[in-house]
């Protein structure tokens, strides 16, 4: 992903006010971020733990999209659960329900599309292996290149915006 500046960020989101999108706090590492390595960010918001944003990059610029975060997780030693965009299994607690507002009059209306996420969305680091999730059975191999992995993230991640901009 290029790197991008406070300004691109906050101008790219789709389902918040600009005043929204003028107060939440971008990530703490915000100036060490690994951009290299990033096929779209995504962190908690340091000042609203219920609140999380990810800006991905799009055809006409980089898209955002806020989330909120369950106030619960549920943790289990047992039970483990894989994000929809990465296919990483995980722990349980690794992965959280994220609701999104969609876009528009739909959204002032208070209508919303979810989608399990890797709780920390770092799900471009677990795909490079540069982070590693917490699953007792540990990870198991895939026969797919690392570019065709990224490219079936990006795509389930395309499928997901396509819901909260309702853009088919």
């Amino acid at each position: 992903m290029e790197p991008l500046n406070e300004k691109q960020i906050r101008s790219s989101f789709v389902n918040c006010t600009k005043g929204e999108a003028a107060r939440m706090k971008l990530p703490l590492d915000f100036a060490e971020l690994p951009w290299e390595d990033l096929d779209f960010l995504g962190w908690i918001d340091p000042g609203a733990p219920l609140r999380a944003h990810l800006v991905r990059p799009g055809p006409e610029g980089p898209v955002g999209i806020t989330l909120r975060v369950p106030s619960v997780s549920r943790t289990s030693a047992v039970k483990s659960s894989i994000c929809q965009v990465c296919l990483t299994g995980h722990a349980s607690s690794g992965v959280a329900l994220l609701a999104a507002p969609l876009a528009g009059a739909r959204g002032r209306e208070g209508n919303t599309v979810g989608i399990y996420l890797c709780a920390d969305l770092a799900c471009s680091l677990y795909l490079r292996g540069k982070r590693q999730p917490k699953l007792r059975a540990g990870r198991y191999e895939e026969s797919l290149s690392l570019d065709e992995r990224i490219a079936r993230a990006m795509s389930n991640l395309d499928a997901f915006t396509a819901k909260v901009t309702g853009v088919a």
